[in-house]
């Protein structure tokens, strides 16, 4: 048995990473149209013909907004909140649902998934790990800070997918209002390439033997400043040397990490 992951996209325009078994598909947020999905997932020699579920992270168009027709298309049950579910609009032939609670693990196929609460200007956000074969993916992005229910989740992750978002620098002088500036920056906002860094020098625990950083702003942040700053943080560790670090894209798929 093996574990595969892929980041098929992440960034302010649309995010969704599958992530397999030989049995399981799963779809992890619905943000480009059915078109760009199966595209992408072509591209990296994945079949196109269904999931097994899509789980749903918040209701933010850029997870979202390729939920009806994929959900349509493939019949999977959609996995998301009460909370997140009554915020949305929803065809009458999406049907399939599956309510998850923060904390609470559900197993599908051969995969076990726990959704836990993460800080960010949402309904009721949420992250997840997702377990098969002793094999533990995180896919941690839009939150404000790595608060310690976060920290604790992301623990003995074989590949880690998290947030580096905007530079500080970029971000303060860019072009966004001062009140986008301010909820970017604030505790319901998003990781800073900073704040990352700071995960990755205190409390990261080194086990990752992929790092992925994601959901990086195209307009106050640069792959190579979220790299470096990155490597440098982990450069700092007495743990961690494995660590294989990757920058996601927002216009093109990951390679696939094959785990197991």
């Amino acid at each position: 048995m093996s574990l595969r992951v892929c980041v098929l996209g992440s960034g302010s325009k649309g995010n969704s990473t599958l992530v397999a078994t030989e049995r399981t598909r799963i779809l992890v947020d619905a943000g480009f149209n059915r078109r760009e999905t199966y595209a992408r997932l072509a591209s990296v020699g994945e079949r196109t013909d269904g999931f097994d579920a899509i789980l749903i992270s918040h209701e933010h168009s850029d997870h979202v907004n390729g939920l009806r027709l994929l959900g349509i298309d493939s019949k999977a049950p959609i996995c998301i909140t009460r909370l997140t579910h009554q915020v949305l609009t929803w065809d009458p032939k999406l049907c399939a649902f599956e309510f998850t609670t923060p904390g609470q693990k559900f197993v599908i196929g051969d995969i076990e998934v726990t959704p836990f609460s993460i800080p960010h200007d949402a309904t009721d956000p949420v992250a997840f790990t997702l377990e098969s074969q002793g094999i533990k993916v995180a896919v941690v992005t839009d939150l404000g800070y790595m608060h310690e229910v976060a920290k604790q989740r992301v623990k003995d992750c074989h590949c880690l997918i998290l947030e580096s978002n905007h530079d500080l620098d970029m971000l303060k002088v860019g072009p966004y209002p001062w009140h986008i500036k301010q909820r970017v920056m604030s505790r319901h906002g998003h990781l800073s390439n900073m704040a990352t860094a700071g995960f990755l020098t205190e409390d990261f625990d080194g086990a990752a033997q992929v790092l992925v950083l994601a959901h990086l702003s195209e307009t106050n942040n640069h792959p190579e400043i979220a790299r470096l700053t990155a490597e440098q943080a982990l450069a700092e560790r007495t743990r961690g040397e494995q660590t294989v670090l990757h920058v996601a894209s927002q216009s093109a798929p990951t390679q696939i990490f094959q785990f197991g």
